[in-house]
């Protein structure tokens, strides 16, 4: 055994091998010191010495848990499972790795989050060009685009850090040019695997053509983008190799552009807390938390989606603006909508399961409970019209795929697939002889204890089963004289013996040979159903489509309606114009009415930048957040929070935010502060928006003061987007006094003696002061504190204006003369 351990090991030296021995798992030597420390398992070992062998295990049928573990932590899993019965086996039973589980190839229910996709990304190169792919193989959903030029590399990390990919295989070759790639992408923590590049075009292309049964790769828009085609055929030959199993539902490869979708990169996905928030990570307090409401995982897994890619194609976001337009006005249509979408089960993992002969008999069961939905949902869409509506009411119903497994799977089938109850009476004929066999026999030993309880006179005998020693007839020692002469003893316990008689012997011999083989048979039927559902993979996963942009879109009916936001006018020519604009987390933390709503006008030729000065905690980020989120959510297409908003088609987000530094980088705050307005500067263009948040606040002031104002100038005369800019350096105000388009806001501020209110209202004009010791007060600086810190500002403002008395009063001296400040 430990030769064929050994032997099967040396071929996944990259993996923990998990080795099925009975009802356990074992890991042996390396594998078994690693796990046992990672899953906090008793070490054990056999032989001694050094010759002395470790080893660990987990019982088979908690392994999914296990196993995630070992994957959250950057492993990779090797199962290794029986492959042949052992009852048939001659000798050692044979063994073999039956599938690699690696991060990015998951596929068990039970070890992925059903609300976020898992994706396994690939990296390539030809020549001066880099191409990407990337999978989510428990879905199918396939996707690839390209990187031309010089600045490939940059914006090639930046896409791979949107994407957030599970695992990445990088070739293990990488031209000089793009070195600094691997280097970073081990930095941010990634599970990277090398791959051998012996991809050229032509093996590429066929390769993609067998894969989708194609003649050209055009079919699918693939010709212009051939540096994507390595990264294409790694991830398919690594799925391959990884899955042991056919790779149907990988049917087709989308490609895009980065000029399809609003481009945000993963420092402002960070600071507009669009997926999780900056302090805990959690979902709770981003937007996708309240857009959220869908009732399907693959509903809820696009809406992040849409989140992270707001469209640029106008007419796309029209139609799904309408279809939220429709929905929004009728409650009850709503309500029916979400509990039929309620009772569709996760069909895209389904499917993807089903099509790689992963599935079992529940998830078969799933699949058609889903499919019993699909007529329901048409005829509540029956007066609906809108075209994405019409997409759903147009679906095929699969009525051959529903109505075999509504003959041939039981209606609450077990979790197992060789212990029978899997398919329906009336189905297989044969099977049915077998059951009635079996269920006939079995009548026979349930009558069986009466009858004997009948003739030997003791009525605590009973008749029972173990899946070690059989059927058995069990008498208690005290009855013992009574048993007949035909008992033949078969077990002997503590407190009773167990007998068996030649008639029960015969019988459980034939219970036990139609079992087997009717377990056998079941199982045969059910492989061949699941492969005739996995025939309609294509249609099943259009349907599985469709209803997921219908939840999504329903979702944001549903919150539009409930928080009263309004239909966005996406206009090109260009100017944002938000009356009573909402921050969509804010408000709902705060709840209804209890928000301060501002309006915003951005004009591209009299204001499209905006100087933005007033105290902290008085609104300004909240502010500029929400007019970002606002051009998100409507290009996305949902409804807005506020009274009308009217925006032209936002490129590119960029934010710079707040002051965090990166000590495992090696970068002060400052330096990332620098960093990340160097990549907004580089990257953003006239159609872009951007928020800068405290510029030049990582150094002294005179230097923060003269870089904010240089960064002003540069964004609003020679970029000219679309910019909100809140500083707390008074002296940059004088900027809009020089250049037209540039204006002054502020955030209202009532004092009464010592106490400051915060209005929360945007302006127009510059901030008399920012108020900062009032809000140290506010926020429980000791009075002490407070006020020797109102003493130093006095002194300041003295010397600002070249003129210090002493203590007593008698003497002036110049800003020059005086003393130290404290």
């Amino acid at each position: 055994m430990v030769k064929q351990y050994q032997d099967i090991k040396s071929q996944h030296k990259d993996a923990i091998l998990f080795f099925r021995l009975g009802d356990f798992y074992e890991m042996f030597y390396d594998d078994a010191k690693i796990a046992s420390k990672e899953l906090e398992l008793t070490l054990t070992g056999r032989g001694e010495g050094e010759k002395r062998m470790p080893m660990c295990g987990v019982p088979y049928h908690a392994a999914d848990n296990y196993i995630s573990k070992l994957l959250g932590k950057g492993y990779k899993v090797a199962i290794c499972d029986q492959t042949e019965d052992p009852k048939l086996a001659k000798g050692l039973v044979r063994r073999d790795v039956v599938k690699v589980i690696t991060p990015g190839t998951v596929q068990e229910t039970k070890m992925l989050d059903e609300k976020a996709s898992n994706y396994l990304l690939a990296v390539s190169f030809l020549k001066n060009d880099a191409g990407l792919a990337f999978i989510d193989s428990s879905t199918g959903e396939f996707k690839m685009t390209c990187f031309a030029g010089d600045k490939n590399i940059e914006v090639l990390i930046d896409e791979i850090n949107r994407i957030a990919p599970s695992e990445i295989l990088l070739p293990d070759i990488i031209p000089v040019g793009s070195s600094k790639l691997s280097e970073e992408l081990k930095e941010a923590g990634y599970s990277i695997t090398s791959y051998k590049d012996t991809y050229d075009i032509d093996i590429a292309q066929k390769r993609l053509k067998e894969q989708f049964n194609i003649t050209s790769l055009d079919s699918f828009g693939l010709s212009d983008l051939k540096s994507g085609y390595g990264a294409a055929v790694a991830i398919i030959d690594y799925l391959k190799k990884t899955q042991k199993g056919p790779l149907i539902h990988v049917n087709k490869i989308i490609p895009y552009e980065m000029g399809d979708h609003m481009y945000i990169d993963p420092s402002t996905k960070r600071n507009l807390e669009l997926v999780s928030t900056i302090r805990d990570r959690s979902a709770k307090g981003s937007l996708v938390w309240v857009l959220d409401r869908t009732s399907t995982p693959m509903g809820s897994r696009l809406l992040k989606n849409w989140i992270l890619q707001p469209l640029l194609d106008l007419k796309e976001i029209n139609s799904r603006l309408d279809t939220v337009e429709e929905l929004s006005g009728d409650l009850i249509l709503r309500n029916e909508l979400s509990q039929a979408l309620g009772n569709v089960h996760d069909m895209e993992r389904l499917i993807g399961k089903i099509a790689s002969g992963a599935a079992n008999a529940k998830d078969i069961a799933a699949l058609k409970i889903s499919l019993m939905n699909l007529p329901k949902i048409k005829l509540i869409l029956k007066k609906c019209s809108s075209g994405k509506i019409n997409k759903v009411k147009e679906l095929d119903e699969q009525a051959e795929v529903l109505g075999l497994i509504d003959k041939a799977i039981t209606e609450d089938p077990p979790h197992t697939l060789k212990d029978g109850g899997l398919i329906k009476k009336g189905f297989d004929q044969e099977l049915d002889k077998l059951t009635d066999m079996t269920r006939g026999n079995k009548e026979w030993i349930s009558e069986l204890e009466l009858k004997e309880r009948q003739r030997t006179g003791i009525k605590s005998l009973k008749v029972g089963y173990t899946s070690v020693f059989g059927y058995y007839i069990e008498i208690s020692r005290s009855n013992l004289n009574s048993a007949p002469a035909d008992y033949i003893r078969k077990q002997t316990l503590v407190n009773c013996e167990r007998f068996i008689t030649p008639d029960l012997k015969e019988r459980e011999a034939l219970i036990l040979n139609a079992e087997e083989k009717m377990f056998a048979m079941e199982y045969e039927i059910f492989i061949d159903v699941r492969s005739k559902v996995a025939g309609h993979t294509k249609e099943l996963q259009l349907i599985s489509q469709a209803l997921a942009e219908l939840d999504v879109i329903l979702s944001f009916a549903t919150v539009a309606a409930e928080k009263k936001y309004s239909r966005p006018v996406i206009d090109e020519k260009g100017a944002i114009n938000i009356k009573a604009g909402r921050h969509p987390v804010v408000e709902a933390m705060l709840g209804e009415n209890m928000f301060v709503p501002n309006d915003t006008d951005m004009d591209r030729e009299k204001a499209r930048f905006s100087l933005i000065t007033g105290p902290n905690m008085a609104g300004k980020s909240t502010y500029m957040r929400q007019v970002c989120l606002i051009c998100l959510m409507a290009q996305a297409g949902s409804f807005v929070p506020a009274e009308e908003a009217t925006i032209p088609l936002i490129d590119r987000v960029f934010t710079r935010i707040g002051a965090m530094d990166d000590i495992y980088a090696g970068q002060s705050t400052f330096m990332v502060e620098m960093t990340e307005t160097a990549n907004i500067i580089n990257n953003a263009t006239p159609k872009s928006l951007i928020i800068l948040d405290e510029i030049g606040r990582g150094t002294s002031t005179f230097d923060g003061m003269s870089i904010a104002a240089a960064v002003a100038e540069f964004i609003h005369t020679k970029i000219k987007a679309y910019t909100l800019f809140a500083t707390h350096y008074h002296e940059i105000t004088q900027l809009a006094d020089k250049h037209p388009g540039m204006k002054n806001l502020n955030t209202l501020v009532k004092k009464e003696g010592d106490k400051v209110i915060f209005l929360h209202r945007i302006v127009e004009g510059a901030a008399d002061q920012s108020y900062g010791i009032e809000v140290a007060k506010l926020a429980g600086l000791p009075d002490e504190i407070v006020s020797r810190a109102k003493e130093i500002y006095g002194t300041l403002e003295m010397v600002e204006s070249g003129v210090a008395k002493t203590r007593s009063g008698k003497k002036e001296r110049t800003a020059k003369e005086q003393m130290g400040l404290f």
